[in-house]
């Protein structure tokens, strides 16, 4: 029992508080060398040398990539957005069939032969494979 009476609810305050700093500080790791890694405007030498930084002076290394670099990770992370964005909105598109129907892409194809783009055998090609969707 002597040991259920020296962990107090400061104890178990400050047990909290150091796990959730350690969360954090594994959390702040995992962002930075994902940015770093991700970062194009890099070279390898200069991913290299962050890396040893880091991992030589964890704290600081993590700090000064911070200070240093964190405009770029903001960009990153837009940058990221936008194209993760664009690539939901191509994907419910061709989902939801908003593809040109067959008479729409019939139509394009006979203006294009009008015009002297494309040949008759082309022409009949497109339009079976515009009838066969």
């Amino acid at each position: 029992m002597p040991l259920a009476s020296d962990f107090g609810t400061g104890q178990v305050f400050l047990s909290m508080l150091w796990f959730f700093l350690f969360f954090i500080w594994i959390w702040l790791l995992i962002v930075v060398f994902s940015d770093l890694f991700r970062s194009h405007d890099l070279s390898g030498w200069a991913k290299a040398f962050w890396v040893i930084g880091i991992i030589i002076l964890p704290y600081l290394g993590v700090l000064l990539y911070l200070i240093v670099r964190g405009h770029k990770m903001a960009e990153h992370a837009q940058q990221a957005a936008r194209e993760q964005d664009a690539a939901a909105r191509t994907y419910i598109q061709q989902a939801a069939g908003s593809s040109p129907s067959a008479a729409d892409e019939i139509q394009r194809l006979a203006d294009l032969k009008a015009q002297g783009v494309i040949s008759d055998e082309e022409f009949e090609t497109g339009k079976a494979k515009a009838l066969a969707r």
